[in-house]
């Protein structure tokens, strides 16, 4: 019994250390957002662009550019405030696969606006693309 934990946390640490769920989350929403006719090989493209990427130091590939970001945006601020809730803006992070449901956020009471929520998303892109 104890040999099975001690490989199941080893298990854990490895996927934790290499942050393959936070990949395959990634990974998965990208599929789900564009739907390519040809899954297998898309995956394997962006795989291929990010180890491109690494080498070489280019950009890493982005699913979702600025002007999907700007959808997804004006999607979740349907009142044209200009601003979105804190609730919306963690809802939208999780959905994107760049943050967990038990990772803390700080709320401080205002709405997040655009610009705030454009450069958290590729703020937290970039972080997910360069562990890898």
């Amino acid at each position: 019994m104890e040999a099975r934990s001690s490989r199941e946390l080893k298990a854990r640490n490895y996927l934790e250390k290499h942050r393959i769920m936070e990949l395959l989350t990634y990974l998965t929403s990208a599929l789900l957002f564009f739907r390519p006719e040809r899954p297998r090989e898309y995956l394997i493209s962006i795989l291929e662009r990010l180890r491109i990427a690494k080498l070489s130091g280019v950009a890493f590939p982005f699913f979702m550019d600025n002007s999907n970001i700007a959808s997804m945006f004006e999607m979740l601020d349907s009142s044209n405030k200009g601003s979105i809730s804190f609730i919306q803006y963690k809802e939208a992070l999780k959905t994107l696969g760049l943050c967990t449901a038990d990772e803390v956020l700080k709320d401080d009471g205002h709405g997040v606006t655009f610009e705030t929520f454009r450069n958290e998303v590729n703020k937290r892109t970039q972080e997910i693309w360069s562990a890898f």
